[in-house]
């Protein structure tokens, strides 16, 4: 391969890199932004401690959550926002290497899902600097109650799980 060979891959492969981060970063964008604008449509309406019944035991709930997953860890806003951001730097270089469309939706959603969690913690009235209250509303009544980020987050890693043991597979 001479010069010219290595520097035209060497620019496609940068091309591709920055193209995969801008599609995670995009539905990245996407996520978040669903999540914040139904969380203010929660706090709006659900904040006289009112729920709205939905279908069977699934209703709209108001909830705030000062922990991290199921509650744990209140007080610890500090921290998870370091963990957040570190995920989310290291999720975003990671995807300059998807090879795949679904992979690189599933990096979007637990990096919009992150975010999204971390600006509630930045921006809702709490305790102290990042001691805010994640707003949670979606209550299923059987499980604890959940937003649009954690959807995110937990149908993203799922993704990515499906879609790193399927790359493995395909290249054993």
């Amino acid at each position: 391969m001479n010069t010219a060979d290595r520097a035209s891959g060497s620019r496609s492969s940068m091309r591709t890199a920055r193209r995969n981060v801008l599609v995670a970063v995009g539905v990245a964008a996407v996520v978040i932004i669903l999540d914040q604008l139904t969380k203010t449509w929660a706090v709006r309406a659900l904040s006289d401690n009112s729920t709205i019944d939905i279908v069977g035991s699934l209703r709209f709930n108001l909830a705030f959550n000062t922990g991290a997953s199921f509650s744990m860890g209140s007080g610890l806003g500090p921290l998870f926002a370091v963990i957040v951001v570190v995920v989310v730097v290291l999720l975003l270089r990671y995807s300059r290497h998807v090879t795949s469309a679904v992979g690189l939706v599933a990096v979007g959603m637990v990096v919009g899902g992150a975010i999204g969690n971390l600006l509630d913690r930045l921006f809702r009235e709490g305790d102290g600097f990042l001691q805010g209250g994640v707003v949670d509303f979606i209550d299923a009544q059987f499980w604890p109650i959940f937003n649009i980020a954690d959807i995110g987050v937990v149908v993203g890693a799922a993704l990515l799980v499906v879609t790193s043991w399927i790359h493995a597979e395909d290249e054993v």
